[in-house]
């Protein structure tokens, strides 16, 4: 009982820290609060742990040389303060897992809580890292250079970092929760695969609109202060939804394979 109150207020303090030094709106604070609960509830102390490794490293390159990061973060819906729904498109399908290993605590839901974490952490990485590459990136669907922080393109900086940023959460995986060496490896590919996926969705299935005002292609419906056009994709695929689909991909395909050969 005393280790459960315990994890509540830390889950609390956390979230209220994040609100407090502009890492989350209240929204996103509350939203936190949640779904550090839920995954409390199924993996503990550990799971929070990797939970906050996760915002923690996020946040803080997502504030590293913020201002050469200003006209990326213009052209986006959201800037790095993240509202209820960025948490959930980063943190939910973790929270669902814990839920399901706490119902029912097969392995394979461990697996997934890892893999969509690590795929979190892989597409995060490669966004706020890689947007300070110093050569433009290439848009997957026409090989073309294009501005930097586009959705859909990769560049050589940006793939290093969602090495890094799967590769950190497979090892942190790993010593927390005692996996093989073999285990950790897969969750790492998984993990960057889901930044992947996250690539294709954006370049071909993503909303993108243009600005009416100033010709800048942007991923949000107004720009300027003026209604934006739609340009392609689905209206309801912005970013948070790609981010939660593509981490769900990682994640099924993931179980799919390991059921195979565990």
């Amino acid at each position: 009982m005393m280790s459960q109150i315990f994890l509540l207020l830390f889950v609390a303090i956390i979230s209220i820290a994040g609100n407090y030094f502009r890492a989350l709106t209240l929204s996103g604070s509350v939203a936190a609060f949640f779904v550090g609960v839920s995954i409390s509830l199924g993996f503990g102390l550990k799971g929070l742990l990797l939970l906050g490794f996760f915002f923690a490293s996020s946040s803080l390159w997502s504030k590293y040389k913020k201002k050469q990061k200003e006209k990326i973060e213009d052209r986006h819906e959201k800037g790095s303060t993240r509202d209820w729904h960025q948490v959930i498109a980063n943190g939910g399908i973790g929270a669902i897992f814990s839920l399901l290993y706490m119902i029912n605590p097969h392995p394979i839901f461990l697996i997934g809580f890892m893999i969509s974490l690590a795929s979190a952490n892989s597409d995060t990485w490669a966004s706020e890292i890689g947007s300070l590459s110093k050569r433009s990136p290439i848009f997957i669907r026409t090989f073309k250079a294009v501005d930097a922080g586009t959705s859909g393109a990769v560049s050589l900086l940006g793939t290093i970092a969602a090495l890094a940023g799967s590769f950190t959460v497979a090892c942190l995986s790993m010593y927390l929760f005692a996996l093989s060496p073999a285990l950790s490896f897969f969750i790492f590919i998984f993990g960057f695969l889901g930044n992947m996926f996250d690539t294709l969705i954006g370049a071909y299935l993503q909303v993108i609109f243009k600005c009416k005002q100033c010709g800048a292609i942007v991923e949000s419906k107004r720009h300027c202060g003026k209604p934006t056009e739609h340009v392609r994709g689905f209206a309801f695929l912005n970013n948070d939804i790609v981010n939660f689909l593509s981490a769900l991909l990682a994640v099924l395909c993931g179980i799919f394979i390991i059921s195979i050969f565990y």
